[in-house]
């Protein structure tokens, strides 16, 4: 008898945790726990976003599309390369499909096939393909969780990353994930990003990680293109959306949230 109440007591609070976690909390927190000194992430969230494409995000991701089939100068090159060194962890090679999503970015854009989703994902893909640096888009709601650590995947590890149904080993891949009654689960990575917490037209609240390779930026690089996303994620919302950014160094939480205001 005591186990049964103690199961339904354990139960009633957990779905009061979850309620007050995602409905009353504004923001997010992320933690960066990969073991990579030389990876930054940056980190974005925006609540009541939407995923139209407003005019000014559609002409300047067409003017960079063809900015981008020339070549690129040594500076964005170098971080090119080094955004796959920093994905060399284990077992992990960054070749092939394997490579930073920004690489695919880069080549869809000099093929001329770049991607156009919705909104929230061609925002983020215009700031990856103008810094060259992967960028990993959640829906939070979706996530279900507010709480999302990034780590290296452990063996036997992987998630499924497009409709089709295609899953990848995540084993030594950085990669984010959500928090919930102490497991962690990936969901989210520099490659592909998986299908539980992808966009959809419903989509009202994302989150979004950069990986940056610091012998590869400046001081301020990071920051800059996190308010850039800030920036363009807002607009594709109504002119009530809310959001912030920041920035982690390894063994780094950081909230994420609007500033509190007064009752």
């Amino acid at each position: 008898m005591y186990s049964v109440h103690a199961r339904i007591r354990r139960n009633v609070v957990s779905r009061l945790t979850d309620f007050q976690e995602n409905r009353a909390v504004r923001g997010i927190v992320l933690e960066h726990r990969v073991e990579r000194s030389d990876l930054a992430l940056g980190g974005v969230w925006v609540r009541g976003t939407s995923v139209s494409t407003p005019a000014p995000l559609a002409a300047a991701l067409t003017a960079l599309i063809e900015e981008r089939r020339a070549d690129l100068p040594p500076e964005l090159e170098r971080r090119r390369k080094e955004c796959r060194d920093v994905l060399r962890n284990g077992v992990y090679k960054p070749t092939g499909r394997g490579k930073p999503a920004s690489e695919y970015l880069l080549r869809s854009a000099r093929e001329g096939s770049f991607p156009r989703i919705n909104g929230v994902v061609d925002a983020t893909n215009l700031v990856s393909l103008k810094t060259l640096m992967p960028i990993s888009l959640w829906d939070v709601d979706r996530a279900a969780t507010r709480t999302f650590v990034f780590k290296l995947g452990a063996a036997g590890q992987s998630y499924v990353f497009n409709p089709a149904g295609h899953a990848m080993d995540l084993r030594d891949l950085v990669c984010g994930g959500t928090v919930k009654d102490g497991v962690w689960s990936p969901t989210v990575n520099p490659v592909k990003d998986g299908m539980t917490t992808k966009t959809n037209e419903s989509t009202t609240e994302v989150a979004a990680a950069i990986y940056a390779p610091l012998p590869a930026i400046d001081d301020g690089t990071l920051d800059a293109a996190c308010r850039k996303l800030l920036e363009w994620l807002r607009s594709c919302g109504s002119a009530a959306a809310e959001g912030a950014c920041g920035v982690l160094l390894q063994g780094q939480s950081r909230t994420l949230a609007p500033p509190a205001t007064a009752d």
